[in-house]
């Protein structure tokens, strides 16, 4: 491995290192005891998932307990407005333009994260038993200081995460979030050793649990490196053209166009309303509010639906292939059997729509896996099917990039050495 890749690998252990450290930097002037009482009786509902992506940074109410998701729900709403207007569109094409692009969307990610701050400020005066909750100081006070603290810790995490793309290795957002869920691995195992130690469940069990976690990665990395590869050729001027260059003789189109988009989309939806309404002492909005428990039947057959639903939803807004089809006749390629143009980008939907079903029901039935081991067997499950879907896309996406670096500087020494 060359001195360039162990830079990289370096940089980004160090600003992943940077996020851990910030983790542990509460806001001032709040009980943190409290607040994590709350998050250990609120582990299995919304709470509990945001928790658990930021590292557990929420139940310490640290100054990046909003974690990533501010510039992630900016920059959804971004791709969102981008597939509804053109001139957006146009503009992420662009060079100039997709500088305009980012700064709008670090400009939503500031409104949002002192929207969220400013909420989470001011829900923490009905935690604990005091006056102002588990608020120490001033309120007035305590919420410009709160909102300030996270706003500078959401910008400092996506400043990070920019600077692990651009000189370290694999996207950095995704490598932030992968910390964070991983972060909670240690404490996780601990806990089931724990539960054999105390005879709550057998070795066997445990045997069982490890087997499940090994079957379950296995299948998400064979999925996550499915693709469907389309033959092109292209016509003899180009090849000619291009005869000391490689040209690519295929389209690759992935089972699973839309990532981990729809689990967290449908969670989100999903966890959002059961959080609020458990609030209520109302006996109806208490009904309703068990009838969407996580662990209760209807809540996860809606999750299975709303996967489904969000999979091919995304997958539309990230695989155009009208522009597909038109820069492959700009090139001079074509799709063999295939009639250029209209024909082309009818074909290319036609298989992304068969692809995309089956990367539906593999992403639906990742997310709904966990709670299903549960109700079968009783078999205690620490990370949702979303982390752990999370973890190994990103670990899976990490190693290729390394492995493109790797053959990169090879391909470089060839060229300067010779053989």
């Amino acid at each position: 491995m060359s001195k360039t890749i162990v830079n990289k690998i370096l940089i980004t252990l160090g600003f992943l290192l940077a996020y851990r450290v910030l983790a542990y930097v509460p806001v001032p002037g709040v009980d943190t005891s409290v607040i994590k009482t709350f998050f250990d009786n609120n582990a299995s509902n919304a709470l509990g998932l945001f928790n658990m992506f930021s590292g557990n940074a929420v139940e310490r109410l640290s100054i990046i307990s909003l974690g990533i998701m501010p510039y992630i729900t900016a920059s959804i709403i971004m791709e969102l407005l981008a597939a509804t207007f053109p001139n957006l569109g146009k503009m992420k094409k662009e060079r100039d333009g997709m500088q305009k692009y980012m700064q709008i969307i670090r400009y939503t990610t500031v409104v949002i994260t002192l929207i969220q701050a400013i909420g989470v400020s001011i829900g923490l005066k009905s935690l604990g038993t005091g006056a102002n909750g588990a608020i120490m100081i001033d309120m007035n006070v305590f919420i410009a200081i709160s909102a300030f603290s996270m706003l500078c810790g959401t910008m400092l995490l996506m400043w990070i995460g920019e600077q692990i793309t651009q000189r370290g290795i694999g996207n950095g957002i995704s490598l932030i979030i992968f910390s964070g869920i991983v972060s909670g691995i240690p404490s996780a195992i601990a806990g089931t050793f724990n539960l054999v130690n105390t005879n709550q469940i057998s070795w066997l069990v445990l045997l069982f649990i490890m087997a499940i976690i090994i079957i379950t990665v296995g299948c998400i990395i064979f999925v996550e490196l499915g693709e469907r590869r389309i033959p092109i050729s292209y016509s003899r001027k180009v090849v000619m053209q291009n005869q000391d260059k490689r040209i690519m003789n295929y389209i690759p189109i992935k089972m699973n166009l839309s990532g981990v988009i729809p689990p967290i989309f449908a969670s989100a939806i999903l966890m959002f309303p059961s959080t609020i309404l458990q609030s209520s002492s109302n006996t109806i909005i208490m009904q309703i509010a068990d009838y969407l428990n996580p662990n209760g039947y209807l809540y996860n057959v809606l999750m299975f639906l709303f996967v489904i639903f969000f999979a091919y939803f995304y997958a539309s807004i990230v695989f155009n292939p009208k522009d597909i089809s038109e820069n492959l006749k700009r090139q001079g390629g074509f799709i063999p059997g295939i009639r250029p143009g209209e024909g082309t980008a009818n074909f290319l939907t036609e298989v992304a729509n068969r692809l995309t079903l089956w990367g539906a029901l593999y992403l639906a039935l990742i997310a709904t896996l966990p709670w299903v081991l549960v109700k079968a067997s009783g078999v205690p499950f620490y990370f949702g099917g979303t982390a752990v879907l999370i973890v190994v896309q990103v670990a899976v996406d990490t190693m290729r990039k390394i492995e493109a670096q790797i053959y990169m500087n090879k391909y470089k020494t060839l060229s300067a050495v010779g053989l």
